[in-house]
């Protein structure tokens, strides 16, 4: 079992990433997008190495994919993390755009 820290998720359209914040702002995590209209494509989830295995990406991608969903918006899970994380939680499936996309495609 991991010791999770609580964090917060926040979007920062700025920068085109939801971020994971602690309780003092400090970023310690971000996923990464691209925004299309109604759809947001996924493409790199990072956390700081301090935070791993603290439940900080997971906690990140919940925060994110919640967001999404409340917006009413699609996603494309290009992030390998993204992608695994919602192959593993079958509530968010239904956000994919493309089921496809959330699969490891191997030629």
């Amino acid at each position: 079992m991991t010791d999770e820290i609580p964090i917060t998720v926040v979007e920062n359209p700025d920068l085109e990433r939801f971020e994971a914040r602690l309780a003092d702002g400090s970023v310690v995590g971000s996923a990464y997008y691209e925004r299309e209209p109604g759809v947001v494509i996924f493409t790199h989830t990072e956390v700081d190495p301090s935070m791993e295995g603290k439940g900080v990406a997971s906690q990140l991608a919940v925060g994110a994919l919640s967001e999404v969903r409340e917006a009413g918006d699609k996603i494309v899970p290009l992030c390998p993390f993204i992608r695994a994380y919602v192959n593993r939680h079958p509530e968010w499936q239904d956000l994919v755009l493309h089921p496809s996309s959330a699969r490891d495609v191997r030629s």
